[in-house]
Order: structure tokens, then C-alpha cells, then sequence
């Protein structure tokens, strides 16, 4: 390619090797975009309850707002680019099995779901839906790292 010329997203997607994201690395960052935009909503309208000088109702709202942006984006964002990234298994033409990482996805907005409810509704059964959201998030990490670890050993391993 010379000087000035584009490069377009056909040229990308060209072949065996190419750059092309994988579907569930786009809906791991979409869910992470839709969770930031979500964070960043939330946090909006605190920065203005604040900047009111009220310490009012909507500061229940904080503990969702940390989840949103550090379980839900963050960690979302980082999921859905490693599986992207990380080395391939078989000579290159096989990022493993999909089937760890979608049960990632799930128990991974699942459990962000259930620990804003838990953390909006207050104690008692709620509270439960906290620790539920909490060991749903944990599974998808664990989920994940059952499905990351194959191709991160084999790549250190040079095989």
C-alpha cells in the first residue's frame, strides 16, 4: 500500500488471519458500551445532585453506579478484547471453544443485573440478590479463565 491510501474495512476482513472481531468479542463490548453509557447516566445525575448542594434520594443510585461502570464496562470491555486478542490455539485458526465465554457473557451482565437490584431494594432478600450478583460474576471470571488459560499456556509454552 502507498502513501494516502485507505484502509477499508473489506481489506480487513480478507482471508485466513485477518482482523476481523469476532461476533461474541462485538457483543462484549456493545453490552460494556451500553453499561458505560448506562454509568455514565447515572453518574450525571449525581455530579448535578451534588452541584445543587442536595444529598438527596438519588445517591441511592452510587452503589449502582460503581457497578455499571467497573464490573459492567470495565471488566465487560476488557473480557470481550482478550477474547479478540489473545493468542489462537492449532496454528493460529482456532480461539478455542465459545462455550465458557457465553456462559461468561450471561452470568456476567446477569450478575451485574441482580447486584444493582440487590443494592437497590435494601437488605433482607435483597441482600441475597447481592450475594447472588457477586457469585454470578465470579463464575463468569472463572468461566472466561477456563477458556483464556488453554491459549495463554500455549502461547507462553511457544507451541
Amino acid at each position: 500500500m502507498g502513501r494516502g491510501d485507505r484502509v477499508r474495512g473489506r481489506d480487513l476482513a480478507a482471508g485466513p488471519g485477518s482482523l476481523s472481531v469476532p461476533r461474541l468479542a462485538c457483543w462484549f463490548v456493545r453490552a460494556a458500551l451500553v453499561d458505560l453509557l448506562a454509568a455514565f447516566t447515572v453518574g450525571a445525575l449525581l455530579l448535578a445532585d451534588k452541584g445543587v448542594g442536595g444529598r438527596g434520594a438519588v445517591w441511592a443510585l452510587f452503589p449502582a453506579h460503581v457497578e455499571l461502570a467497573l464490573v459492567g464496562w470495565v471488566i465487560q470491555l476488557a473480557m470481550g478484547v482478550a477474547f479478540w486478542v489473545l493468542p489462537r490455539l492449532a496454528g493460529g485458526t482456532s480461539r478455542g471453544p465459545e462455550g465458557p465465554v457465553w456462559a461468561a457473557f450471561w452470568l456476567l451482565n446477569g450478575g451485574v443485573l441482580l447486584a444493582i437490584t440487590g443494592s437497590l431494594t435494601g437488605g433482607g432478600p435483597a441482600g441475597l440478590a447481592r450475594l447472588a450478583g457477586r457469585g454470578a460474576e465470579l463464575a463468569a471470571v472463572a468461566a472466561f479463565a477456563v477458556h483464556a488459560w488453554p491459549r495463554v499456556r500455549a502461547a507462553a509454552s511457544g507451541v
